[in-house]
């Protein structure tokens, strides 16, 4: 079943808008807030064997779109489709952070963002080379998770006093234990497997109070993809992601001490609770001396990362300048200390 919100007022389509917050008409610029919208998602299943055949509620023309693909356009007509069976059961999302960023909004903090590279070539910071822009939103897992965690180290601490002509050093040593509970909430993980998981990782973080119970009106006029994996086959990445940051607690608990030597460390990582989220993403596909350069942009925040070209010169000239900068700082330094020509 493929769903297109027509404008009560005019009939043309309506698409969400990131202005607004609400369904908008792209004709008489009527306006529907979303939560006045009854919800269609019927109770239906998606298979993998499914068709990926869908008619366009507006021309009739069929669209042919992968099985990952829950929103998408007309080639024909630009009308806005949700593919609403790929969204119902165990299928749907359960929650969703809405656009706050239109695409011409895009498109502008994209050229400031590329007019602030310190290394990148002169061309690729002035002129205006975006083939394409595209909202889309990134299926992604949240986790709620709760690690227990022990440790047992040897610490030591050491004391240098002075008595009379001496010099005295003195060492405690200390068994050290802890008993540590920490809990982690709406950790996210990208489920697609089209999407670069580094790329998305950068993209944190979401404004996580903006989480909004999911409608299928938010995602008229954007492109979605379903989730490629579920919650347990990227149970170990969202461990993975937590990690570094049990890692920094377990240091910060044993601080104080000249030092540490850990003998025993147990980590126990159990997930809590787990639900599919979609995230909004702005994709920039950026023409440089005939080379395309992918970029991703936090649909709410405005965040973007992405790799651009390195001007060869400048990064000479930049290392170069540092290297002066290094020099002129170590004179100073030796002429302070003495140590001066």
């Amino acid at each position: 079943m493929v769903i297109s919100y027509k404008c009560p007022g005019c009939g043309d389509d309506m698409a969400f808008a990131a202005e607004s917050g609400a369904l908008a008409c792209r004709s008489c610029g009527r306006q529907d807030k979303i939560e006045n919208i009854p919800e269609e998602l019927k109770t239906a299943r998606f298979t993998e064997d499914e068709a990926t055949e869908y008619h366009c509620q507006n021309c009739g023309a069929i669209l042919i779109t992968e099985k990952e693909t829950t929103a998408t356009s007309c080639s024909f007509c630009g009308g806005a489709a949700v593919i609403a069976d790929r969204l119902s059961g165990n299928l749907a999302p359960a929650k969703v952070i809405p656009f706050t960023i239109s695409k011409e909004e895009a498109a502008d903090a994209f050229r400031k963002w590329c007019r602030k590279g310190l290394l990148t070539p002169k061309g690729f910071m002035s002129a205006d080379r975006i083939k394409s822009i595209t909202g889309m939103y990134v299926p992604f897992w949240m986790y709620d998770l709760n690690s227990k965690v022990q440790v047992s180290a040897r610490c030591t601490k050491v004391h240098r006093y002075t008595q009379g002509d001496y010099i005295y050093t003195k060492t405690e040593h200390y068994d050290a234990f802890r008993d540590i509970n920490l809990d982690y909430i709406k950790v996210p993980v990208d489920a697609s497997e089209k999407m670069n998981d580094e790329l998305m990782d950068k993209l944190e973080p979401y404004p996580y109070d903006q989480l909004k119970d999911f409608k299928t009106a938010y995602l008229a006029g954007y492109i979605a993809e379903k989730y490629n994996y579920d919650d347990e086959e990227l149970f170990p990445r969202a461990k993975s992601k937590i990690s570094g940051y049990i890692e920094s607690y377990i240091d910060s608990t044993l601080s104080g001490y000249s030092s540490v030597d850990v003998k025993t460390k147990h980590v126990d990582t159990q997930k809590m609770k787990s639900f599919y989220v979609l995230l909004p993403v702005w994709m920039v596909n950026y023409n440089y001396k005939q080379k395309d350069y992918i970029f991703a942009m936090n649909g709410q925040t405005g965040k973007v990362v992405g790799k651009p070209p390195i001007s060869s010169f400048k990064e000479k000239m930049w290392f170069s300048g540092l290297a002066v900068f290094i020099f002129a700082v170590w004179k100073i330094i030796a002429a302070v200390m003495g140590g001066g020509a």
